[in-house]
């Protein structure tokens, strides 16, 4: 009789013992990181992904709405005093990577790069027009919101550091990798002078253009509102 209380006794501890294993392991995620660490939105008040989002940072279509709305409008300022090599690119990103690499590294798929952080393989699909490319000196990285656009629109009263900013964000949606026929086809124009050819990128590209703005609290002309607020109109409700 006391050797199988002592059984039930080892039996019960067993138990108690996996029970609590269990308790200390809700307290984290699957990768054993405790909950929030790690799991908050990216600086710059990025929402949880929207499925299908290939750019960082990005907002819902209820949120760039109300960020649209809040933005200045305004005339496009000057060019005067405008160069492109006022916005220092590309920056530095450590391990001989500099910010281009980064990206082409973050957007494609099995990419491999050299000693040098260069990609030499790898495929990506490329936002604007769908293309699918294999040949990285056929991508061009593009400025969501360009360069001379960002100038005509307040960059041009920034400083160097914030503008260099500007030019390599990797937190928000400012920077992706597409074709380059694409990209040159685009140039520094604002969304109402230039939709991508791929009207399935429409929804990303209102709601990334708008994040960014937003973010940088650059002004908007009136026109270039209304072709975002089609663009957003486009997102599934």
């Amino acid at each position: 009789m006391g050797r199988q209380a002592g059984q039930r006794g080892v039996a019960v501890a067993v138990v108690l013992l996996f029970a609590l294993a269990g308790c200390g392991g809700s307290a984290g995620s699957a990768d054993g990181k405790r909950d929030g660490a790690g799991g908050g939105p990216a600086a710059g008040g990025a929402a949880k992904p929207v499925a299908g989002d290939v750019l960082p940072g990005m907002v819902g279509a209820a949120e760039a709405r109300t960020r649209l709305a809040a933005l200045v409008v305004a005339k496009p300022g000057t060019m005067a005093g405008y160069s492109r090599d006022r916005f220092t690119h590309w920056a530095e990103q450590g391990d001989k990577c500099d910010t281009r690499e980064v990206v082409l590294r973050r957007d494609g798929k099995n990419v491999t790069q050299d000693a040098q952080c260069r990609a030499v393989s790898g495929t990506w699909k490329s936002l604007y027009d769908g293309a699918d490319i294999t040949d990285a000196a056929k991508l061009d990285i593009d400025h969501m919101v360009p360069l001379a656009e960002g100038w005509r629109s307040g960059a041009a009263g920034w400083d160097a550091a914030k503008r260099k900013a500007f030019a390599n964000d990797l937190t928000r949606p400012q920077l992706l990798a597409v074709s380059a026929a694409s990209n040159r086809s685009k140039g520094d124009q604002t969304p109402d002078l230039w939709q991508p050819p791929d009207k399935s990128s429409w929804c990303q590209y209102g709601r990334a253009w708008t994040t960014v703005k937003s973010f940088y609290k650059l002004t908007v002309t009136p026109p270039e509102k209304a072709m975002l607020t089609t663009m957003i109109d486009t997102c599934a409700s």
